[in-house]
């Protein structure tokens, strides 16, 4: 604060009025202290100014991920907290709604607030802003995506090889005809499990048909109008791929609003609530969420400890569930 005061030209006093929004401030003013302090870049302090991030902790760690409400990430979520109680720490949780700016504003809010670590899922395209967090001090481990422009520790899942076991296992019932629903190709996620359904449609030698393959259905809604559109396209799949839990949300109603949910066979990335209890079930590449959660607070923690430690990939394996709805032959 003394450095901003002295670049803006004003009070020490005036500079901790202007960013603690306290009134009577004039205009001119504010923006002098605003410009010192974006030169600078300058972060307020919100719970010890004086202090500096090695003296002390304060036991409390910051979660940004994609939508809280997402069941995945709920237990992502969780498995973080049973590792952080056992340590005496709390766990503050936001969603980032994959919004660029919003990851940027998130991760300030959390830094000013003190947090001991950020666990994150990195929706900005590449995350080297995050140096002058890491140089202050703070602990960054990234959950479900691998960060870009940015060497930190990681916990993800086996996207590829899931979505390839899960396409496979169609093509294994002998449908030529799948179809490929998934996410924004600006999501990592989404385009290393659309890379495993390529890498099983070419092992078993079939050709993917550009008419079959939406990557556009970031929402339970929108996953819904493009299986419809799909199902009522001339030459419709026999068989669906859907690479996440939402999308799957949504080619089950859409299968159901056409009554073919037991006519075409579908599997799902990443297991949800009441999966099993459809009719028919639903048969899913299933993650551990839970156990990402516990991996990446377990590897913040050893971090705090060692900040020198090397940084590491940890990667949790993916399970076919069979179910039923992904054994469905195609023609019945």
């Amino acid at each position: 604060m003394r450095d901003v005061a002295a670049l803006a030209g004003v009070s020490l006093k005036t500079v901790s009025r202007v960013v603690n929004r306290e009134p009577g401030v004039s205009g001119d003013l504010i923006s002098k202290v605003e410009r010192a302090a974006s030169q600078l870049d300058y972060r307020h302090d919100l719970t010890a100014s004086n202090l500096r991030r090695s003296d002390r902790k304060t036991s409390t760690f910051g979660l940004i991920i994609e939508d809280v409400s997402n069941p995945f990430f709920s237990a992502v979520h969780r498995g973080i907290e049973e590792v952080a109680r056992e340590r005496g720490v709390a766990v503050f949780a936001a969603s980032v709604d994959e919004s660029p700016e919003r990851e940027k504003d998130l991760v300030v809010a959390f830094s000013q607030r003190r947090v001991d670590a950020i666990i994150m899922t990195p929706t900005v395209r590449e995350q080297s802003y995050l140096a002058y967090e890491r140089r202050g001090g703070l602990v960054l481990v990234f959950v479900d995506r691998e960060p870009r422009g940015f060497d930190a520790d990681c916990v993800v899942t086996d996207n590829a090889a899931g979505a390839e076991t899960a396409t496979a296992h169609l093509l294994a019932q002998g449908h030529e005809l799948v179809a490929f629903v998934g996410d924004d190709e600006t999501i990592t996620t989404a385009n290393q499990r659309y890379l495993g359904y390529e890498r099983a449609m070419a092992s078993a030698a079939t050709s993917i048909r550009p008419e079959l393959v939406s990557r556009e259905a970031h929402t339970t809604p929108a996953a819904t109008r493009e299986v419809l559109a799909l199902l009522d396209a001339p030459n419709p799949p026999t068989a669906i791929f859907a690479a996440q839990n939402l999308i799957t949300m949504g080619a089950v109603r859409a299968l159901q609003m056409r009554g073919l949910q037991h006519s075409v066979a579908l599997v799902g990335f990443d297991d949800f609530s009441m999966a099993d209890a459809l009719d028919p079930a639903v048969t899913v590449v299933a993650q551990d969420p839970r156990e990402i959660g516990r991996r990446a607070a377990q590897l913040a923690f050893a971090r705090i400890e060692d900040p020198d430690l090397p940084t590491s990939v940890h990667v949790v394996s993916s399970s076919l569930i069979r179910r039923g709805s992904g054994e469905i032959p195609p023609g019945r």
